[in-house]
């Protein structure tokens, strides 16, 4: 029986790269991407492919390329992304679009290049990375938040408009991880005169502390696995500590006002 081929978005650090070598080491034949082959000379865990997922023509680039040495892909793993903080009164709106473009946008725009082979194949698994943070409006994470929430609803969509053509689509939604998301995410500034200077200067130094103290990547590595591996894949899959995955539960479970006073103290 032939190896699977899966194809990883943002494959060369982090949560991506931990994917590909698990998977690999499963027996499955992995290829990562990166906007850049040049920043990762001597990156030896799995072949990287150039792609954008901002560009179209990057993307299409590498499909076909893959495609040529492999005649088919399998799964695609939609991990590409970008981190941004920031009140949402002074988050430049520039920095807003930018987050959606890899974020929402390219997860659509990969995936939108990858469905026809999928088609052709009868076959597919699309899995979205997104965020425990997708499912609530964090205080100056929103546009992170609303970013990946947006693509947990549309891979609903996607999941039920290809299922008749053999191609399955799930989300999978991380906690906190132990990655290197911090060093691209884009912070608005701190600024002295702004009715929020304390309240967000006190969540970036939150952050700023938790940022090495995440989950293990390869836990999520080990999940995507077990996806993989599913007939049947749910719609969604929830990754990471308990309390992460609990809030989802409060989230249903308590009145919004008693959620929301949760999230503000959590957030303090």
């Amino acid at each position: 029986m032939k190896k699977k081929v899966v194809l990883i978005t943002g494959g060369s650090s982090g949560i991506g790269k931990a994917i590909g070598i698990h998977l690999k080491e499963k027996g499955y034949k992995v290829y990562g991407t990166t906007r850049s082959k040049s920043k990762y000379p001597s990156f030896s865990d799995f072949p990287l492919l150039e792609m954008d997922v901002r560009k179209q023509e990057t993307i299409k680039s590498c499909i076909a390329s893959l495609l040529e040495l492999e005649n088919r892909i399998d799964v695609l793993i939609n991990n590409a992304g970008i981190g941004i903080t920031g009140p949402m009164e002074e988050t430049p709106h520039e920095e807003v679009l930018k987050a959606f473009a890899t974020n929402f946008n390219g997860p659509l725009n990969v995936m939108n290049n990858v469905l026809p082979v999928m088609r052709e194949q009868k076959n597919g698994l699309i899995i979205n990375i997104t965020s425990i943070a997708g499912y609530m409006g964090l205080p100056f994470r929103g546009i992170y938040s609303a970013s990946k929430g947006a693509l947990e609803i549309v891979t609903e969509s996607y999941r039920m408009e290809t299922k008749a053509f053999g191609v399955k689509l799930t989300t999978l939604a991380p906690g906190d991880f132990a990655t290197n998301i911090a060093s691209g995410r884009y912070h608005t500034p701190v600024y002295e005169n702004s009715a929020y200077r304390n309240a967000y200067k006190s969540t970036l130094e939150a952050i700023d502390a938790d940022v090495d103290s995440g989950g293990d990547p390869a836990d999520v590595a080990k999940k995507i696995a077990k996806i993989i591996e599913t007939k049947n894949p749910k719609p969604h899959y929830k990754v990471g500590s308990f309390i992460q995955k609990f809030s989802l539960t409060l989230k249903n479970l308590l009145p919004g006002l008693w959620f929301e006073k949760l999230l503000e103290g959590h957030s303090s």
